[in-house]
């Protein structure tokens, strides 16, 4: 059984220290990662997406949690794109983090990029979920490194990483990037993502929006048509509070006349 102090990462089924990503069999529970979970999609959401043969890779901060992963993939070094993302494991990984936490800086990472593909070792670009900034800064080191334009790299990297979801104000700092690297923007490639205009109705669900304006009440409107305009036509004498009957006399009602003289048919219960 391995120690603890050889190993960052317990597995995470049983939670013991044994080289499950490999088949190990644990030495405490005997506990063995399944041949089928090799490919669940759990499992395989556990690595992250690789870009480029050998070389790059993009995923998520979950992705760059999981060290064991990383180092069967032979990944060795880090580009962290989010300056909130702590890096876990300094001692195992080359981390290389981007300051700015709104504008990407392209030129930066590209050069890290640049020096790990020279030195032949693989490197894991990621962000927080894998789908905005992280597959951004691929986007443009493909358009550096290979000449690509932008729709044609933002192909590459969806194709390889579906859940890519680049936001409009990453996508129009890559449509700088590319204005910038080859002197001219190429907007009508059918590659490129598709954002909503700025107006665009949307489903509202019959709920009013924000802009439109407040329907004023009807109080004092001419065309209104008030209960008190004109009288009702019930005649008074056909209008009675109560029971809606008409009164009969003690003589026409026998139930009138008993209830007049309690004494009339009633046996005492005292007797």
């Amino acid at each position: 059984m391995m120690r603890k102090r050889e190993r960052e990462n317990p597995c995470g089924v049983c939670g013991h220290y044994h080289k499950y990503e490999e088949g190990e069999v644990c030495g405490i529970c005997g506990h063995r990662m399944p041949e089928s979970a090799q490919k669940s999609p759990l499992h395989v959401r556990a690595f992250p997406s690789e870009i480029l043969p050998e070389f790059l890779y993009l995923g998520s901060y979950d992705n760059a949690s999981r060290s064991e992963l990383l180092k069967a993939q032979g990944i060795s070094r880090v580009l962290n794109t989010v300056p909130a993302c702590q890096n876990l494991y300094k001692n195992s990984f080359t981390y290389h983090c981007l300051q700015d936490d709104k504008t990407l800086q392209f030129d930066d990472a590209n050069q890290f990029l640049e020096q790990c593909e020279k030195e032949k070792v693989r490197v894991l670009v990621h962000c927080m979920s894998g789908k905005n900034r992280s597959p951004a800064i691929v986007i443009a080191y493909l358009m550096k490194s290979r000449g690509w334009r932008l729709a044609q790299s933002y192909q590459w990297v969806k194709e390889r990483r579906p859940s890519v979801d680049l936001s409009q104000a990453v996508y129009q700092q890559l449509q700088e990037y590319e204005q910038k690297t080859f002197g001219s923007f190429d907007g009508n490639n059918p590659a490129s993502p598709v954002f909503p205009p700025v107006g665009t109705s949307l489903v509202t669900f019959g709920f009013p929006k924000a802009n439109d304006p407040v329907p004023t009440p009807a109080f004092n409107s001419t065309n209104t048509t008030s209960i008190f305009t004109r009288p009702l036509d019930v005649p008074p004498q056909a209008f009675q509070f109560g029971s809606g009957h008409p009164q009969l006399s003690p003589s026409e009602n026998p139930s009138i006349a008993s209830a007049q003289n309690p004494n009339g048919g009633d046996i005492s219960m005292d007797s």
